[in-house]
């Protein structure tokens, strides 16, 4: 493969043509996850731009998920290019959705064709160790003195994980994004409700039975459940929005 090349770019909007070149070489397959940039002392002259410029844009590169950079000097110094979507991609979800981008229900629909689809794939797809680990998901999520904070990580985690078994990797960030971009409103519902243990018990036996029509096989079961199961809990938060629906930090 072809090693990067780098050349001088125009200086209108620098920060952004420096963006356009790097997106460049990895679409041309010059830089690939795991390769590191030269150092800013030689890539910004490479480019034509001041190491304020670069920096800016290799700023925004660490943001969306496919750049890391170390301060120092060292083998682990400098920048490298890196595949992190999941952690991205709902930082930015929820950033829209908390400016109104999406509504409550824009992000409940979202939900319910995700999981749907997941669910089904997952019961073709679910290996033993996949089962395993969520059903260790499951045991946790059920013991005493679980509180809503926890049981909105395992919850989070054990949806992801079936979206994960699906095989669909696209699919498995889109779930973990679309989930993350509620947290705060779920956690606040769950701390909320009337009688938690309930609510938390009601949950983990729908939980359990969607671990099981997976691992039976029964995947168009296990959609029918899931979207169901979304719409119980999510979909009371859609009903109980004010106006255009609750914004994550209005409450707080």
């Amino acid at each position: 493969m072809a090693a990067a090349e780098w050349r001088p770019v125009r200086q209108s909007r620098t920060h952004e043509l420096v963006l356009e070149s790097i997106e460049e070489q990895v679409l041309s397959g010059r830089l690939k996850a795991g390769d590191r940039l030269p150092p800013e002392r030689e890539l910004a002259p490479a480019l034509g731009v001041s190491r304020s410029a670069l920096r800016e844009a290799l700023r925004v590169l660490e943001t969306i998920g496919v750049l890391v950079a170390h301060a120092g000097r060292g083998a682990d110094a400098g920048a490298r290019i890196v595949r992190n979507p999941d952690d991205a991609l709902g930082r930015l979800l929820r950033l829209h959705f908390g400016l109104g981008s999406y509504s409550l229900e824009d992000v409940l629909e979202a939900r319910v064709v995700l999981e749907r689809s997941s669910f089904e794939a997952a019961a073709r797809h679910a290996g033993p160790d996949d089962l395993a680990e969520a059903a260790d998901i499951l045991e946790r999520i059920r013991r005493p003195g679980v509180g809503p904070a926890e049981f909105n990580d395992l919850d989070t985690r054990f949806h992801v994980q079936i979206a994960r078994i699906s095989g669909n990797q696209l699919t498995s960030t889109l779930t973990a994004a679309v989930r993350e971009s509620v947290r705060a409103l779920i956690l606040r519902a769950l701390e909320a409700a009337d009688d938690w243990p309930a609510t938390a018990a009601a949950l983990n036996v729908e939980h359990v039975e969607l671990l099981r029509l997976v691992r039976e096989g029964r995947g168009a079961e296990a959609a029918d459940l899931a979207e169901r199961h979304i719409r119980g809990f999510h979909g009371t938060l859609v009903a109980d929005a004010p106006g255009d629906a609750e914004r994550p930090g209005e409450a707080e």
